[in-house]
């Protein structure tokens, strides 16, 4: 959709279960489980579902409150990071949806209590019926929780959380070897030529991807030339293996692969992507096979010293569940 705001474009979604988000409490949650308004992909409308306390709804929904005050819901984070924007989305509720909404967040250890000092970073916004609300966050602090506040109560198909993972690197280890591309770590898509299939950022997710639409996959090129994506890692490093899975991709696998690298900091998106096509070659072309993860260790390598971005070639086109980047930080 190119009329998502650039939070949603470019942001991670902190809130997603993919990156073990966990709704872990609810004020209400009587007509529909709060653990639903994480899920993925978009809430759907079942028309005669119903279980024992009334209309089956894909979100989060309390009941109709009687006594006075409102409804809240506390989301632990997938990974600690910096909040860039939200989506409250009530997709599917009409009569039920809640007028307004808040949030805060906080950072804790555990899981939030009484002592739990929060801090407001969306004052009450308006909602409307079936929708997706976009609101933009103005705070430079990264959170571990955040807590949802509806007034008064209803149902929210969907909460996103988009921003950046904040890495927590253990940097007095100068031998140790992370997995710099990984998103809970801070690595991130910055850039591709396509992606008609799948779900681009959860290239650089934890685990093998649980299906084909799991993974980055570009349409069927008809013309010359190869597929292209370029990663940010969460911080400059030295390479030292990479990993490339073809996870559930059997007929539609690239031939092959290759790697380009640079230390590009401090350098605006557009230009970035423009000078990719002429970074130095980190790993040469080589083979894929269908549903296999693909090792290359340093002697796959150039040495290329420190690098910040890392651009994946495919050849000609097709399908990559997982991209993993190891090495040592810079």
């Amino acid at each position: 959709m190119t009329d998502l705001p650039e939070f949603a474009r470019n942001g991670i979604n902190l809130a997603s279960p993919r990156l073990g988000a966990e709704a872990i409490y609810a004020t209400d949650d009587f007509f529909a489980d709060k653990s639903r308004m994480l899920q993925d992909a978009p809430a759907v409308w079942l028309e005669d579902k119903y279980d024992n306390n009334g209309k089956w709804m894909d979100g989060w929904e309390s009941r109709r409150r009687r006594q006075g005050g409102h409804d809240w819901c506390v989301v632990k984070l997938g990974v600690k990071g910096v909040i860039r924007g939200v989506d409250i989305d009530t997709r599917h509720f009409t009569g039920n949806y809640p007028p307004a909404a808040s949030l805060e967040a906080c950072v804790s250890d555990a899981a939030p209590d009484d002592k739990t000092v929060w801090t407001e970073i969306l004052p009450a916004q308006g909602l409307g019926p079936s929708a997706s609300h976009f609101f933009a966050i103005h705070s430079a602090q990264a959170w571990t929780h955040v807590r949802l506040h509806i007034y008064p109560d209803g149902g929210v198909a969907r909460l996103r959380i988009y921003g950046e993972p904040v890495a927590q690197w253990q940097a007095s280890d100068k031998k140790a070897v992370y997995e710099l591309s990984a998103v809970r770590n801070g690595g991130r898509i910055v850039g591709y030529n396509d992606a008609h299939y799948g779900t681009v950022w959860t290239l650089l997710t934890q685990g093998r991807g649980v299906n084909m639409g799991d993974g980055w996959e570009t349409r069927r090129r008809r013309e010359p030339g190869n597929d292209w994506i370029v990663i940010a890692l969460g911080a400059p490093g030295i390479i030292e293996r990479v990993e490339v899975d073809t996870c559930h991709y059997k007929g539609n696998f690239p031939d092959r692969c290759a790697l380009q690298a640079a230390l590009m900091e401090n350098v605006p998106q557009r230009s970035l992507i423009q000078a990719s096509m002429f970074w130095p070659e980190l790993m040469g072309e080589q083979k894929l096979a269908a549903d296999t993860i693909h090792t290359f260790e340093s002697q796959k390598l150039h040495s290329l010293g420190p690098v910040s971005h890392v651009k994946l070639n495919i050849f000609p086109d097709g399908g990559v569940s997982r991209l993993r980047i190891f090495g040592r930080l810079a």
